[in-house]
């Protein structure tokens, strides 16, 4: 299991369209994605999970990630919250 604290940079946080394509890109992978904010923790594959958190440019969040393909599952979601897939 990896474990890493990212900062979201995403001019407009994490709103519909985005967390739809960060659900998107968490499931390309087999691994178990989860993001946690405060005394939340959600699936990053669950959008109604992910819309619960209401996110915003500039939060700081935890990914954990864990499987066969967890270096790439979190390399793939850092890039996404650091707004490198804009």
């Amino acid at each position: 299991m990896i474990v890493r604290d990212i900062k979201i940079r995403l001019e407009s946080g994490l709103e519909a369209r985005p967390i739809a394509l960060l659900v998107q890109e968490a499931s390309k992978y087999e691994s178990r994605i989860y993001i946690e904010s405060g005394e939340k923790r959600v699936n990053a594959k669950s959008i109604m999970g992910m819309m619960s958190l209401g996110l915003d440019n500039g939060e700081a969040l935890k990914v954990s990630v864990e499987g066969a393909d967890e270096q790439e599952a979190l390399k793939g979601i850092e890039q996404f919250l650091s707004g490198k897939n804009e």
